[in-house]
């Protein structure tokens, strides 16, 4: 179901409205610290410049394959002719130059690493008459063949009463029905202003829903936001609000269900700038391409994952998102959980089996793919090295834990992989509550100590058949013969 969403990528057609601005990265060398202030001397070796701001979301959306309108506002200056340029090699055109206008720069001084400094350059002059009579001429023009609109709305100016009046019609088009009408999404600092536009979606964090509601609470923020759902949902007039967390995911609200969470992939924070460009993009994307709600956050999670390990301003692209959704490292418990939450919604059977895989073989192959006929969803739940160790001797495992997982991962029966380091997986079973429990080999369904339990959870047992002469223990005998 993901991949045929991600295959529709290339049939939208997105309008990106709002605040570009050119992230400049001078990267170097600080061998002392300066004279006349406690700063350090950076002699700058590299300078990369790259899209920002509403130019990143554009940037991210042409990468995942959509096709691409931006619609902004630079000046006739060295950094708005390096934004034209750099967007014009991806086909992404509409930025309106205005003379009067000073392009917005964001330039990051890093040495080892680490941000030292950060010096900004910002036009805070109101938009000239004539720049917003062309930009509304756009929207208005490109909006006809738009599936979706995303407004970045970062106080740059562009968003003016009167822009912002052109796609809130757009938007109550659509609401009302209208035949043809793109999507709404708005990323805004603000997100009161757009109220009345009733958008389909809006990207509030975490400060800004504390303005936004007059209140929050920093230590159980999760909490907070859930018991406050209905509240977002009013104060927004969005059919969604995704309530982003920083470096630890998002909630998407939606009347009438509990919010859905998203898990973020632990990054530094100077590995995180763009990322919720990047979230914004992709969760857009996958909207217009007809994904539930739940499943486009987890897509515009993914694809922020990727970009958290790349430094600079990043893109994901099409590729990258089809990999990450792909389950090449194993699930923390509370994340694997929730993802079978979302599986059982949808009437999903949930199968579960556990093993060491130490060396994989013909006869673990051959039981997984048995195993994974017998459900829709099949979970496989890896020994850590101290269990397998324990189970079999401390000359094993052969093969470390996150070697093991990637195996498992190419396989295409596998579809969520997660560790455990008891000794039996007993509280596993309990989260995940499966259908049906499965074990290989000659055991007796009713000798297995798990057995009980899955029974009392509402699950089967099933001991699947046994593949002779195929075990690690013979392969390891032989290898060391």
């Amino acid at each position: 179901m993901t991949e045929e969403t991600l295959n529709r990528f290339g049939e939208v057609t997105a309008v990106v409205v709002g605040d570009v601005m050119l992230d400049s990265w001078l990267r170097g060398r600080t061998k002392r610290m300066a004279q006349e202030a406690p700063v350090p001397v950076v002699t700058v070796e590299q300078i990369e410049d790259q899209p920002g701001g509403a130019a990143n979301t554009a940037v991210n959306l042409a990468a995942l394959g959509a096709r691409v309108h931006m619609v902004g506002v630079t000046g006739a200056d060295p950094a708005g002719a390096t934004l034209n340029a750099t967007l014009g090699r991806l086909d992404i055109e509409g930025l309106v130059i205005v003379r009067s206008w000073r392009t917005s720069v964001k330039r990051r001084v890093l040495t080892d690493g680490q941000i030292v400094a950060r010096y900004d350059e910002e036009d805070e002059a109101p938009l000239p008459e004539a720049a917003e009579r062309e930009l509304i001429e756009q929207i208005t023009r490109l909006a006809a063949d738009a599936d979706v609109i995303v407004a970045c709305d970062y106080g740059g100016g562009v968003c003016t009463p009167n822009v912002r009046r052109v796609l809130c019609d757009l938007s109550i088009d659509r609401s009302e029905g209208s035949r043809g009408a793109p999507i709404l999404v708005v990323d805004a600092h603000d997100v009161a202003a757009w109220r009345d536009c009733r958008p389909a979606a809006v990207l509030p964090n975490y400060a800004e829903v504390r303005r936004l509601l007059g209140e929050g609470d920093d230590h159980d923020r999760v909490a907070f936001l859930s018991a406050r759902s209905e509240d977002l949902i009013e104060a927004t007039g969005a059919d969604l609000v995704v309530t982003t967390l920083d470096g630890e995911g998002t909630l998407l609200h939606r009347r009438g269900k509990e919010p859905h969470r998203t898990y973020a992939t632990p990054a530094p924070d100077t590995m995180s700038i763009g990322a919720g460009d990047t979230f914004t993009a992709a969760f857009s994307l996958a909207l217009a391409a007809g994904a539930e709600p739940e499943r486009a956050a987890d897509i515009g999670q993914a694809a922020a994952s990727v970009v958290v390990r790349r430094q600079g301003t990043a893109a994901c692209s099409h590729e990258d998102l089809l990999q990450a959704l792909r389950p090449d490292t194993a699930l923390p418990p509370e994340r694997l959980a929730a993802c079978l939450e979302r599986d059982r919604a949808e009437g999903k059977r949930i199968v579960f089996t556990n093993g060491c895989f130490d060396v994989l073989h013909r006869g673990h192959v051959a039981c997984l793919e048995e195993a994974a006929r017998l459900g829709d969803v099949l979970v496989v739940a890896v020994n850590g090295d101290d269990g397998v160790a324990r189970l079999k001797g401390p000359e094993r495992p052969i093969n470390r834990c996150e070697d093991r997982v990637a195996v498992l991962a190419a396989l295409g029966c596998v579809d969520y992989i997660t560790v455990f380091d008891e000794d039996s997986p007993t509280e596993l079973l309990r989260l995940v509550r499966p259908d049906v429990y499965v074990k290989g080999g000659d055991y007796h369904p009713d000798l297995l100590p798990e057995a009980e339990l899955v029974r009392e959870l509402g699950g089967e047992v099933r001991v699947l058949g046994y593949v002779p002469d195929r075990s690690t223990t013979a392969i390891v005998n032989r290898i060391r013969g």
